[in-house]
Formats: structure tokens, C-alpha cells, sequence
């Protein structure tokens, strides 16, 4: 699990600041609701709140194989051989049940790269899920309950691990350490607050969060704040979510997902959670299509670092339902 260093704590305030600015610029055009808005497509978000009992479900699923390749032989100017691929799938689930609107969202990811004579290495590894019932109605601000889970399918390693950054795991200087595996870490979360639901694509929920951070590999714990004889670390808090979904141009997308969790024994001792998830997905026709990937994540129990994710691929697409 390679990290990247932008800032120590003192100046990580600093460093925080463009990622939630960037939420903000996201979230605004949302909110005014201008006639740009009332044109937005059916796939977007806010289109849940046309959903009635007698729709039905309304879903979305769309799988992607995406990568890269460059080989090279006598080429005289050099050059590093490589070769990169991922499988993802995401989908969403809507459905008005009585009184209320149920909502699942869940995305699957795996992708593997392997560059010359090293051999193949995870480069994505993602498993979320989210549900939440809120009521269902016209207003904008609505009740509702959430659930969540994140966690990755296979082991990951830090392939220039530091002893000082794992004390509980044996590090040998310029081998590989697994800091990660399936369920380890696990993060659940339960939330209950007010979602708020504007219309074209934008939705916001706040609330009391219970979250729970469930580590199976007993000398992994400390790498995510647990004790060594830590199962699970509960906490509590405040639980904010802000998602965006829209077509920006022709053939254009933006998916944008900001989370962030305040722990109540950490008040005015540490930063918030952050995770800023973003896709821009440029379509080139029914089939191919670019997408770029961005990542900002600070969890001040793995790292006092801000930690940053990027990828670049070009895929094909299938939309299953």
C-alpha cells in the first residue's frame, strides 16, 4: 500500500482545504437549480425523486474492463515494458416501498499492473456498499436511515515499507510487507439524520454515525488504530455524505462522493475522516470509453498523510440493466 506524502499534521489543514473546496464547486451548481438542472438526464441522481411504488425497481449496472499496454524491443531510445487492467462493476437500486424510498449503490473494482521484470501488483482493489431508506416524499429535506461497508478483495503490500510506520508487523529493509487482506481492514457505518435531495444529481445527508473498524489479521491492527487484541474499534460521531452525479457536457460525466466522520472523542484534537472519491468518464461511443480516476483520502488512524489515488484508463463498457 504505497503512500504518498503531501503534508505532516501541522500543515495538513492546509492541505484539506482545495479537497473540500472542490466539493463545494461540485455541490453549488446542484443546489441553485437552475434551468440546467431541470434538463438534467434520466440517469441522474436526483431522478430517484420522480419514483413511485408503481415503478417498481429502478436500476442501473454497468461493468467495465479497462487497460493498458507498452512493449518495446531494440528500441533505441528506451522505454519500460507494462501492461495494466482492471474489472470494475457499479450499480444502483431504487425502489419506493409505502412510505418510504429505498436506495442501494454498491462498486466492485479489481485491477492488476505488471512493469518489466517486476511481477503482476494489485493497482485497484475496491468493495463498497451503501443503503439507505429515507421517506419518501416532495420535500427536499427528508428523514432517513444509512448503512455502509468498505473493504478490498485481496491481500496489499507496501513495497518500501518504513519500521517506524508498522511496529507491530516485521519489516525487512527492501522487501514487501502485506499491510491489507480481505476484511482487514472491514469499515461499517450506521447513520440517521436528514438527507437532502435538491434535484439534478445532488444529494447530502448528515447525521449521529456509529462506525466500526473490524480488522481480522491480528498484526494488521495497529496499522488502522486497533489494538493488538482490538477486534473491532468502535466509534462515534457525526457522518456527513455529499453525492453528485451529472452529465457537465456532451458525452462527458462527473461522479463525485464526498464523506467525511467526525469521531466525538477526537473533537478539536484531530481532523475529520475525509474520502473524496471522483470519475469523469468520457464516452467515445456506446461501447468505448476514458475514464479518469481521483482519490483524496485522510484517515488520521492509517496515516497523518494525506493519501492520493489517480488512474488514467481506456475501457470498454456494458450496461447489464
Amino acid at each position: 500500500m504505497p503512500r504518498t506524502v503531501l503534508s505532516r499534521r501541522p500543515a495538513l489543514a492546509a492541505a484539506l482545504r482545495p479537497v473540500l473546496a472542490l466539493a463545494l464547486l461540485f455541490g453549488a451548481p446542484a443546489a441553485a437549480q437552475d434551468t440546467a438542472l431541470e434538463r438534467a438526464p434520466a440517469r441522474a441522481l436526483g431522478k430517484a425523486d420522480t419514483l413511485r411504488a408503481a415503478d417498481g425497481w429502478r436500476t442501473s449496472l454497468v461493468a467495465q474492463l479497462q487497460g493498458n499496454q507498452a512493449a518495446y524491443s531494440n528500441w533505441q531510445e528506451g522505454g519500460v515494458n507494462a501492461l495494466a487492467f482492471t474489472a470494475s462493476a457499479e450499480g444502483s437500486f431504487d425502489r419506493v416501498v409505502g412510505r418510504f424510498l429505498i436506495s442501494q449503490n454498491g462498486r466492485l473494482a479489481f485491477g492488476l499492473l505488471r512493469q518489466d521484470t517486476l511481477s503482476f501488483r494489485k493497482a485497484v482493489d475496491v468493495v463498497r456498499y451503501g443503503a439507505t431508506v429515507e421517506t419518501a416524499s416532495d420535500d427536499a429535506f427528508r428523514p432517513y436511515l444509512g448503512v455502509s461497508l468498505r473493504t478490498q478483495f485481496a491481500d496489499g503490500y507496501d513495497y518500501d515499507p518504513s519500521p517506524e510506520d508498522y511496529p507491530s508487523l516485521v519489516v525487512v529493509p527492501g522487501e514487501e510487507v502485506r499491510v491489507s487482506t480481505f476484511a482487514a481492514p472491514l469499515v461499517l457505518g450506521q447513520s440517521v439524520g436528514l438527507a437532502y435531495r435538491p434535484g439534478g444529481g445532488f444529494v447530502a445527508r448528515s447525521g449521529l454515525a456509529l462506525r466500526e473498524t473490524a480488522v481480522s489479521v491480528r498484526e494488521l491492527r495497529p496499522v488502522y488504530g486497533n489494538g493488538l487484541d482490538q477486534t473491532v474499534r468502535v466509534e462515534v460521531g457525526v457522518d456527513v455524505e455529499a453525492i453528485f452525479e451529472r452529465d457537465v457536457m456532451e458525452n462527458v460525466r462527473l461522479r463525485s462522493r464526498l464523506t467525511a466522520f467526525q469521531g466525538f472523542g477526537v473533537v478539536g484534537e484531530a481532523l475529520p475522516d475525509v474520502l473524496f472519491e471522483n470519475a469523469l468518464v468520457l464516452k467515445v461511443n456506446d461501447l468505448i470509453n476514458v475514464t479518469l480516476n481521483g482519490s483524496a483520502l485522510y484517515d488520521r488512524d492509517v496515516s497523518s498523510d494525506l493519501q492520493l489515488r489517480e488512474t488514467v484508463a481506456l475501457g470498454l463498457t456494458f450496461e447489464l440493466l
